[in-house]
């Protein structure tokens, strides 16, 4: 059976961009599940302890309901390096249990800390995170991504990003790559363009 996972960012009890979560929650549902009854995530915390300081809830669903909701510390990842992957029939849509595909991906990591997934001469995402790039003034995300990121939505609908399609042979025209996700704010994690191999 196919299931399907959220991971939403909590600061000191706060659940970080809720609404986004839920849309991108029931969209898979309906789209994936064929329910099209909407669950509201805030009706899942009320059985949740939310700590102090930075966590992580996460949980699993799929046809039969919600599992596995977990709500533990976070600490974010030090990344220095990115080691392009090329894989032009990859897809990763949904937010789903099953990370075989980039699993192999990450075997060509190498000695670099995360892989940045390339298909069809483009940048989508790392293994993990969606990216935007840096040209001096503005902050660029790949309009073609591995997936559509709930931060990576709010980002654009605020303005702080814009969508364009990034090809391998660019990446000398920008100067910072960010990664960022639910968990990971824009800015958090930037390396030098040159930290791309």
């Amino acid at each position: 059976m196919c299931q399907y996972i959220e991971t939403i960012r909590v600061v000191d009890g706060c659940v970080c961009n809720l609404a986004y979560h839920e849309q991108r929650m029931n969209r898979t549902r309906k789209e994936m599940l064929g329910l099209t009854e909407p669950l509201h995530i805030a009706d899942l915390l009320k059985a949740v302890s939310l700590p102090m300081g930075c966590s992580k809830l996460r949980f699993v669903y799929d046809k039969e309901g919600i599992h596995d909701i977990t709500c533990t510390p976070y600490t974010c990842r030090e990344i220095h390096s990115l080691h392009l992957v090329y894989d032009d029939n990859i897809s990763y849509p949904y937010k789903s249990t099953d990370r075989s595909a980039l699993n192999e991906l990450k075997k060509q990591q190498g000695d670099c800390d995360e892989i940045l997934i390339v298909r069809n001469n483009h940048l989508t995402d790392t293994s993990y995170t969606n990216i935007a790039l840096y040209d001096g003034e503005q902050w660029f995300t790949p309009s073609k991504p591995l997936l559509c990121g709930t931060m990576r939505q709010r980002l654009l609908d605020c303005g702080l990003l814009q969508e364009r399609e990034i090809s391998v042979s660019d990446i000398p025209n920008y100067q910072y790559i960010s990664l960022f996700n639910a968990m990971i704010s824009l800015g958090e994690i930037i390396l030098p363009i040159d930290r791309i191999r």
